[in-house]
């Protein structure tokens, strides 16, 4: 049985008797080893796992393949960079890649602002959440399911092609392919669709950012900007777009970055131009050439590393 002294509940000031409590009294008591208690095994795992991989991946591009034997020289060397810079196709490969990202990111900006407003501004809650459930929709189904969904409908009987048909639209169609360097036989192996892939799986990473910083936009603003006279495309371009700008930025910094390295889209849907990850993917895997995939590997690092720096500039980081 229980005694009377078993009930008496501890003297103020008295550690608590479990070791959960002593633990607790001992962290409480030392302000800085319970920081280093929280944050070490996270800043352990950033360093060696994270930053100890991209460290590993520049020192593999900076051994070169020896042309001969075809083997890995594990001096260290600039001169599979000098390869990089030198060729032309090289070139052709980061100015393809950055040039797809940048008009996938802009044209995402364009689509996502108009409805971003919309769900900000004019919905109700009901609306709104449907719209909500609407963009995040395709982010609860898997990567590879939504590009392979989108290989069926741009092939050339894809229900697109069936679609456009029956619009009587194919001569449109038909031009389209055959424009220089963006054509190709079908939608599914060309630029074109690579681009419409593209915008369609991040499309909602450009519309949320900017959703929530039309949120933090005051109203009041906008009245006050009517009051004085400015007509709404005046107040769209002086007072809206300025203060919405960190959000475009914000969910640029996703949709050109994701485009940038993705691999799979371009491998699926475009044709023997090579992009930045197929190139590291062909390099490492058949080619074997593992010091010029990791220099490519390098490059997209090195521009987002810019992107960054300008997009922290711009307040990108604050709509997050």
């Amino acid at each position: 049985m229980t005694g009377p002294a078993d009930l008496t509940p501890p003297a103020e000031g008295t550690p608590p008797r479990s070791w959960l409590g002593r633990l607790a009294n001992f962290f409480y008591v030392r302000p800085r080893l319970a920081l280093a208690a929280l944050l070490g095994p996270p800043f352990v795992w950033l360093v060696v796992i994270y930053l100890g991989s991209l460290a590993g991946l520049v020192l593999q591009s900076l051994y070169h393949l020896d042309s001969f034997s075809g083997k890995v020289v594990r001096q260290l060397t600039l001169a599979t960079y000098v390869d990089l810079l030198t060729e032309t196709e090289n070139y052709r490969i980061v100015l393809r890649t950055a040039g797809m990202a940048a008009a996938v990111t802009l044209a995402a900006a364009v689509i996502a602002f108009p409805l971003a407003y919309y769900m900000a501004r004019y919905a109700s809650p009901r609306r709104k959440a449907v719209l909500y459930l609407a963009v995040l929709l395709p982010l609860w189904s898997n990567y590879l399911v939504r590009v392979y969904a989108w290989k069926i409908i741009l092939a050339k009987e894809g229900i697109l092609g069936w679609f456009i048909h029956g619009l009587g639209l194919d001569f449109a169609l038909n031009g389209l392919l055959r424009l220089p360097v963006v054509g190709g036989p079908s939608l599914s192996n060309s630029f074109i669709g690579v681009f419409l892939v593209f915008l369609y799986v991040w499309l909602p990473y450009m519309i949320l950012p900017i959703q929530a910083s039309l949120e933090r936009l005051p109203r009041s603003l906008l009245e006050a900007s009517g009051d004085l006279g400015a007509r709404p495309l005046a107040t769209l371009r002086h007072v809206v777009l300025p203060l919405v700008m960190p959000g475009v930025v914000a969910g640029s910094i996703f949709t050109f970055s994701l485009t940038l390295g993705d691999y799979i889209i371009p491998e699926q849907f475009g044709n023997s131009s090579f992009f930045l990850g197929r190139a590291v993917n062909v390099y490492q895997g058949t080619s074997g050439n593992v010091p010029l995939a990791a220099a490519f590997t390098v490059v997209p690092i090195a521009i987002m590393a810019i992107y960054l720096t300008l997009a922290r500039k711009a307040g990108a980081f604050d709509a997050l």
